[in-house]
């Protein structure tokens, strides 16, 4: 689960940690009178939206008085980043910037433990820092029996900063975030960029916090916290109804019985050189109002030109899957062509109850990938 800017600093500077004060506003008016309450001469209006690439993407601009205020946090307000409409800004205080600094702590699946992600250059080209010099990235394993102690804080504050005061600074402040890391069960804390002033300060320019969906039960001020995207919206409405389901960007849909075949054939899609739309996983149950279920949630998508159910039959019945897509069809009114592949308990009474309609039937997993590549191309 994700979290916009201004809420992660608020976390943060419960846990202790100082921010610069910030004014959430969702009209350019209010953004008018936060300039005039932060009393600065130079405030940045931010857009809040759960995706990166905010300032690129002209959604972070400086103002120096009340009606630049007004006129960028109206302009920002207009944007749409990455599918995303702007609906609310922050105005803070704008930061006098010596050098910028790259701070997280994430899960690592790896060493199976958190790691300390650190490095000189932060800001916006971390990505890029990233991609062609990945060994200025540098990364720290956290024992999970000792945490973070006063000496392994200084320890790794060092690698950044030579001055004992700017040292002291961010060990507490790595303490501090790691503390928030574990006790909210968070899976990444970032801080990018963590700003030097001219002034010698260390200063959290900006923020980002994502967390773990199976823990957020114990975290109900987190989840209260919580703005779905419409994707997120299905995805939860087919946890709902016992399907495990993630939206992809392809025009394939898939509808399989097993994460293990659904991981499987998404590939092997891929392999033939299809593009997959989703993975939906109905499980092991043999329920026909599953099947009817999922047919209804592949049919939402309107990219989808043509639907692959591959059904490996054990609990999972494949007369039973037969049966509710003949079901569903009664009930759906579509033209999509939908091929089906039924192997296992059952299979041949599933495969005779579908024969002779509209349904493409396959016998190998290989030829209704292939089918199904080809008929999403034509």
């Amino acid at each position: 689960m994700k979290i916009h800017e201004y809420q992660a600093k608020d976390l943060i500077s419960s846990f202790g940690i100082p921010v610069k004060k910030q004014i959430l506003c969702y009209e350019a008016g209010q953004a008018e009178l936060a300039y005039k309450e932060l009393d600065r001469e130079k405030v940045v209006i931010k857009a809040q939206v759960l995706t990166g690439g905010r300032g690129k993407a002209g959604g972070v601009k400086p103002a120096k008085s009340k009606e630049e205020a007004f006129t960028q946090a109206k302009n920002i307000l207009g944007l749409t980043i990455k599918d995303f409409p702007v609906t609310k800004v922050i105005v803070t205080e704008a930061i006098d910037i010596e050098s910028e600094y790259y701070i997280s702590f994430v899960v690592d699946r790896h060493t199976k433990s958190v790691i300390l992600m650190m490095c000189a250059e932060g800001g916006i080209e971390i990505e890029e820092v990233a991609a062609k010099n990945p060994e200025k990235i540098l990364k720290f394993t956290i024992d999970p029996l000792v945490g973070l102690p006063d000496y392994l804080a200084r320890k790794y504050a060092f690698v950044l900063f030579k001055e004992m005061t700017l040292v002291n600074q961010t060990a507490i402040l790595l303490q501090k975030l790691y503390r928030l890391f574990i006790d909210k069960d968070a899976s990444l804390a970032e801080i990018n960029p963590l700003a030097l002033t001219k002034q010698g300060e260390l200063v959290i320019a900006d923020a980002k916090i994502t967390f773990d969906d199976n823990a957020l039960y114990r975290h109900p001020d987190i989840l209260a916290l919580f703005e779905p995207t419409e994707d997120e919206k299905i995805e939860a409405e087919a946890k709902g109804k016992g399907l495990s389901f993630v939206r992809l960007d392809g025009e394939i849909g898939c509808m399989v019985n097993g994460a293990g075949l659904a991981m499987a054939t998404v590939d092997m899609i891929n392999l033939y050189g299809g593009s997959p739309a989703n993975f939906l996983d109905i499980g092991g149950s043999s329920n026909p109002n599953k099947v009817i279920e999922a047919m209804a949630l592949l049919l939402k998508d309107p990219k989808v030109k043509v639907v692959l159910i591959n059904i490996f039959g054990g609990i999972t019945r494949c007369d039973d899957v037969a049966s509710g897509l003949l079901t569903a069809f009664k009930q759906l009114k579509t033209d999509i062509p939908v091929i089906v592949r039924l192997t296992g308990t059952n299979e041949k009474e599933g495969r005779e109850m579908l024969s002779g309609g509209r349904f493409i039937i396959a016998k190998t997993m290989g030829e209704a990938t292939h089918l199904a590549v080809e008929v999403s191309k034509k």
